[in-house]
């Protein structure tokens, strides 16, 4: 069975950083695409940033930055690293599982989410 665990999200001051993770299990790590999707409030899915089987990364123009996506094959995690958080970073942060290696926007798995909210 495919999991998707997140964990990290909190109350932070704008200015402040973050680390959220992604710990997956039931499949090949390795072999997928990984995506992080938020959503804030009242709003719809926005994507975030995203990391291939090959470790290249990609980021939204809001985020790039700001934001660091990294991946770590030996323990199926999935890690972002927020920086320099704004109060339109406020959201549930999820991550979401490619249907392959490569990054199309497909995703087949979700995991709950962790909340992210920025304010003083």
């Amino acid at each position: 069975e495919v999991q998707l665990v997140e964990s990290g999200g909190g109350l932070v001051q704008p200015g402040g950083s973050l680390r959220l993770s992604c710990a997956a299990s039931g499949f090949t790590f390795s072999d997928y695409a990984i995506s992080w999707v938020r959503q804030a409030p009242g709003k719809g899915l926005e994507w975030v940033s995203a990391i291939n089987g090959a470790f290249s990364t990609y980021y939204a123009d809001s985020v790039k930055g700001r934001f660091t996506i990294s991946r770590d094959n030996a323990k199926n995690t999935l890690s972002l690293q927020l920086n320099s958080l704004k109060t339109e970073d406020t959201a549930m942060y999820y991550c979401a599982k490619e249907s392959g290696y490569w990054i199309r926007g497909e995703y087949n798995y979700w995991g709950q989410g962790t909340q992210v909210t920025v304010s003083s």
